[in-house]
């Protein structure tokens, strides 16, 4: 009986001894990482000043607007957080919660993010309809189909059951990663942290560039990377 209780007080994959499933599992969200940072610098820099994942960011945004008056930036922010909930609650009603009997990569994972693509296809139609400078009220439209998509992504790795892993909530890596070196931590433990705040910066830097330069070209920067990893989670959950 006791040897039985550690593995109800937590939550394991049903896999854990293949760490080539775990390493690829990582890489997917390591790449969906990207794609946040990039939704955020889109949506930051060209859907109005607010995010398209960082709803924290977002309701701090949302407090100045109420203590500045600021009208246009509560519409933004409150637009933001109403769809990024939206969002997560269809992505967790698709995706599910974590069970004891999951493979690595649990194929309703999979189904979460054929709707976040979904969503994202719609964005990529409105954003090539309405360019080259679309209407306040239609980059508010994509603001809200970004931040939708991001939520929905939120939930889908939450079905992984793995404390601290995350595409979207990172400021809990951060802290982790900090503690880990404070703590000397082994390298092995703190490099998956360290790769996904890369990628997080990364995206980021590279949907500036994109949303200042290439306008066009903002939707590849998250249907791409959205599709790969489909395209190798369909795989592995076979």
């Amino acid at each position: 009986m006791l040897r039985t209780l550690p593995n109800v007080v937590r939550f394991r994959p049903a896999r854990p001894g293949n760490p080539d499933l775990l390493r690829r599992r990582h890489a997917m969200v390591v790449v969906l990482t990207f794609l946040t940072g990039s939704a955020d610098a889109v949506g930051f820099l060209a859907l109005g000043g607010a995010f398209s994942s960082v709803m924290t960011g977002n309701m701090v945004l949302l407090g100045l607007s109420a203590g500045s008056g600021h009208a246009d930036l509560a519409l933004t922010s409150g637009c933001a957080i109403v769809s990024f909930i939206a969002g997560v609650l269809a992505g967790a009603r698709l995706a599910g919660s974590a069970q004891p009997s999951d493979p690595v990569w649990p194929r309703r994972v999979t189904h979460a993010l054929v709707l976040e693509l979904l969503v994202f296809v719609v964005f990529l139609v409105v954003w090539v309809i309405n360019l080259p400078h679309p209407s306040a009220r239609v980059a508010l439209g994509l603001l809200m189909l970004s931040a939708t998509a991001l939520g929905v992504q939120s939930s889908a790795i939450q079905r992984f059951g793995v404390p601290g892993l995350s595409s979207t909530y990172l400021t809990g890596t951060l802290t982790s990663l900090i503690a880990g070196v404070a703590a000397r931590s082994p390298w092995r433990e703190l490099r998956p942290r360290a790769h996904v705040l890369l990628a997080l910066m990364t995206g980021a830097a590279v949907g500036a560039v994109v949303a200042l330069h290439l306008p066009a070209w903002s939707p590849a920067l998250l249907l791409v990377p959205l599709l790969l990893v489909i395209a190798v989670s369909a795989r592995m959950a076979r």
